[in-house]
C-alpha cells in the first residue's frame, strides 16, 4: 500500500508539473483569455487586484467551475485546493475542520460577503452548513494576514461571495437525485433594471447519510454513542441581495445569507443538532474622485446549536458577532501607490444553556496598507493595531514585494506576523475555562515563483511558519473550580510546506493541479515534541481534466493524500488514500443541460478522522436550468 500511495503521489507530481515544462506548445483559447483576464481578487488587499497583480499565493474558484466540478458539499469544494487539508467526521452535514496550511482550524478566517463568520465559543466556522449551492465565487488567501484583519488569519482567508445576477432578469433552478437518498433543489431569480440589481435564490438539500461512527475497541465508553443507523443531513437555506447606483459618486448594497439545518449524529448524551448560520451585511461606498474613496459596512453573523437527545434538548449555543468597518483607499499619483486606511469594530456574543462568566467582548483595530510598483517591482506594506477588551493590544505587519523577472515570471518574498484570541470556550467555559490565556501569535516567511505561458499558469511557493503560544490542555493547573486542569498558552508549532500549483488547456482539455508537502510538527517540550500535528495530510494531490465535445462534456478528478495522526501523541494513525471522482455534461438546449457524476468511483474506504466513515461511491444526476444572457 505504501508503493501505491508513492506511485500515486508522483504521478500526480508529474501530471501538475507539465504545465511548467510543456506550456510553449498550448494553444490559447479566447474564452480562457477572458477568464484570466476577468479574476479579480480583494480578500489579499482588501482592495480590486487582477490576480496577476496580487503578490500573495490566491485560488480563486468561480461559479463555472463550481457547476463543472459538481461538488457535494463546500467541504468537497476544497478539498485539496492548495495548502487546505480536511478533518470531517462522516460525510454531509457533520463536523468539519479546515486546516490551511498547516495551522490549526481556527487559525483561518472565513468571510462571507465581507462578514466574520465562525462560532465565538467553539472558534471554528460550520463549513458543512454553507450550502454550495449559494456561492458565486471563493477566493482562498494563503499567509499570515492579521495585518488587514485582525485575530485568526494565522493561515489565511477564505472569502466566499453569494450569487449575484450577471445581466438582466434570469431565473434558475436546478434538481439533483443521488446515492444515500439525497435530494438537492434550487431555484432563483435575478437581474439588473436601471441602476439597480437583485437577486433571491432559496436552496434545500436532504440526504439519508451513512452510519457514521465505527467502534473504537480501546475506548470502552463509546459503546454507549454506537447506533446501528443512518446519521442524515437535511440543509434549508435563502440569500436575498440587492443593491443600488445613485449617481457616479454613490453606491450601496444589502445582502443575506441563512441555512437552518438538521444534523443526525451518534452520541451518548445527543444525537440530533439544529444549527443555523446566518450573514448579514449592508455596504454604502463613496467615490468623490478618480483616486479617492470611502467605504462603510456594517454586518453580523450567527452560529446557532441546539442539541437534542430525542426530542428534549440537551444543550443550546447562540453566538452572534456584530462588527462595522470604515475604510479609505487614496491614490497617490502615478509613482505614489495606493494608502488605504481603514477602522474595524467587532462585537462577539455568547447566549447558551451554558452560564458563562462573561458572555461578550469588544476589539477595535485600526490598519493602513500601501501598495506601490517600481518599474518591475512591487509592494505591498501593513501594519495594524488590535486592542481587546479580554487581551489587551495586539500589533500584526506583514511585507511582500514581487519582482517581475520577465512579463512570464515573478518571483515573491513575504513576511508577516499574526494573532488569534482565545474563544470563549477557552477563556469562560464553566470547569474548564482560563480568563488568564493569552493570543497565539506567529510569525511566517514565504518565498514563490509563478509563471504565465499562453494559457498556461504555475506557480511554487514555498514557506515556513512558527507558531508560539498555542493553546492546549495543561493538567497540571488545578484549583478548586477546575479539578481537572485547565487549558494553558504552553505549546509550539513550526510547519513548513512546499505548494505547487498549474493551469492550462492542453490539446482542448483544461487541466488545473494543486500539490501540498506539509512538515507539520509540535515543538512543544514534553512527551508529544517533534511530533506531527494531528489531522493534517503531510502529502496531497489534487488533479482536475475537463473538455467540452460541442454539446457535451466530460472530466475528472484525482484526489490523493499521505497519511496523517488523529492526535497529538502520533498513536492513532490514518492510512493514505487516493479518490477518483468521474463527471459528464450534456447541453440538450440552450438554456437546459444534464449532468452525472461518480464520486468516489473506487469505493475507497478511508477516513480524515479517526473512527468516522466515509461515504463510498456516490451517483448524482443533476438538471438544469438557467437562460443564456
Amino acid at each position: 500500500m505504501q508503493n501505491l500511495r508513492r506511485s500515486c503521489l508522483c504521478a500526480s507530481i508529474a501530471i501538475g508539473l507539465i504545465p511548467c515544462f510543456a506550456a510553449p506548445a498550448f494553444a490559447q483559447s479566447d474564452a480562457s483569455q477572458a477568464r484570466d483576464l476577468d479574476q479579480l481578487v480583494v480578500t489579499a488587499t482588501r482592495t480590486a487586484r487582477t490576480q496577476d497583480e496580487t503578490l500573495a499565493a490566491v485560488t480563486v474558484i468561480d461559479r463555472a467551475r463550481i457547476e463543472r466540478l459538481q461538488p457535494a458539499s463546500l467541504v468537497t469544494l476544497l478539498r485539496g485546493e492548495a495548502g487546505i487539508s480536511i478533518g470531517n467526521n462522516g460525510g454531509a452535514g457533520k463536523l468539519s475542520s479546515v486546516f490551511l496550511r498547516g495551522t490549526e482550524a481556527d487559525h483561518v478566517l472565513v468571510l462571507v460577503d465581507g462578514v466574520r463568520m465562525g462560532s465565538v465559543s467553539a472558534g471554528l466556522t460550520a463549513f458543512q452548513d454553507i450550502p454550495v449551492e449559494q456561492i458565486e465565487r471563493i477566493e482562498i488567501v494563503r499567509g499570515p494576514f492579521s495585518s488587514l484583519y485582525g485575530s485568526e488569519a494565522i493561515g489565511g482567508v477564505i472569502q466566499i461571495f453569494t450569487r449575484r445576477p450577471q445581466g438582466a432578469f434570469a431565473p434558475h433552478t436546478s434538481l439533483s437525485a443521488g446515492s444515500f437518498g439525497t435530494l438537492r433543489a434550487s431555484a432563483g431569480v435575478g437581474g439588473k433594471a436601471g441602476d439597480g440589481w437583485y437577486s433571491f435564490i432559496a436552496a434545500h438539500e436532504h440526504t439519508d447519510g451513512i452510519d457514521v461512527l465505527r467502534d473504537n475497541p480501546a475506548n470502552p465508553f463509546d459503546d454507549f454513542a454506537l447506533d446501528a443507523d443512518r446519521d442524515g443531513y437535511r440543509n434549508d437555506s435563502i440569500t436575498a441581495q440587492a443593491g443600488y447606483r445613485f449617481s457616479d459618486a454613490w453606491d450601496a448594497d444589502a445582502k443575506l445569507l441563512r441555512g437552518e439545518g438538521r444534523n443526525e449524529y451518534d452520541g451518548s448524551f445527543a444525537d440530533v443538532s439544529k444549527t443555523q448560520q446566518q450573514a448579514v451585511s449592508a455596504r454604502v461606498g463613496f467615490k468623490p474622485s478618480e483616486t479617492l474613496s470611502f467605504t462603510l459596512r456594517a454586518g453580523q453573523s450567527r452560529d446557532l446549536a441546539d442539541d437534542y437527545s430525542g426530542d428534549v434538548r440537551a444543550s443550546r449555543f447562540q453566538t452572534r458577532r456584530s462588527q462595522g468597518s470604515l475604510q479609505s483607499d487614496i491614490g497617490l499619483g502615478e509613482r505614489g501607490g495606493l494608502l488605504t486606511l481603514g477602522f474595524d469594530w467587532l462585537r462577539d456574543t455568547v447566549d447558551s444553556s451554558t452560564a458563562f462568566i462573561v458572555d461578550q467582548r469588544i476589539s477595535r483595530g485600526a490598519f493602513g496598507q500601501w501598495q506601490g510598483d517600481f518599474g518591475a517591482h512591487a509592494l505591498q506594506l501593513a501594519a495594524r493595531r488590535d486592542e481587546d477588551d479580554q487581551f489587551g493590544g495586539k500589533t500584526t505587519g506583514s511585507a511582500l514585494w514581487g519582482w517581475d523577472v520577465t512579463n512570464m515570471l515573478r518571483v515573491t518574498a513575504s513576511y508577516g506576523t499574526a494573532y488569534k484570541a482565545p474563544s470563549f470556550n477557552d477563556l469562560y467555559f464553566p470547569g474548564y475555562g482560563n480568563p488568564s490565556l493569552t493570543p497565539e501569535t506567529s510569525r511566517s516567511i514565504e518565498v514563490g515563483l509563478r509563471g504565465t505561458h499562453g494559457v498556461a499558469r504555475w506557480g511554487v511557493q514555498a514557506f515556513e511558519t512558527r507558531i508560539d503560544d498555542l493553546i492546549a490542555y495543561d493538567a497540571t493547573l488545578v484549583d478548586a473550580t477546575h479539578p481537572f486542569g485547565q487549558p494553558n498558552n504552553i505549546e509550539q508549532a513550526r510547519i513548513r510546506g512546499v505548494e505547487v500549483t498549474g493551469g492550462a488547456v492542453i490539446a482542448n482539455w483544461d487541466v488545473q493541479t494543486a500539490l501540498t508537502w506539509l512538515d507539520p510538527r509540535n515543538r512543544s517540550s514534553g512527551f508529544n515534541e517533534d511530533n506531527f500535528l494531528p489531522r493534517r495530510a503531510r502529502q496531497t494531490a489534487r488533479i482536475d481534466v475537463d473538455r467540452r465535445f460541442g454539446a457535451f462534456s466530460v472530466g475528472g478528478s484525482v484526489f490523493a493524500a499521505g497519511e496523517r495522526f488523529d492526535n497529538p501523541g502520533n498513536s492513532v494513525r490514518m492510512g493514505g488514500y487516493a479518490l477518483v471522482d468521474l463527471r459528464a455534461g450534456w447541453a440538450f438546449h440552450s438554456d437546459w443541460s444534464l449532468q452525472a457524476a461518480v464520486a468516489n468511483a473506487g469505493d475507497r474506504d478511508y477516513e480524515t478522522a479517526a473512527f468516522y466513515r466515509q461515504p463510498g461511491r456516490a451517483y448524482t444526476l443533476t438538471l438544469r436550468y438557467a437562460p443564456k444572457r
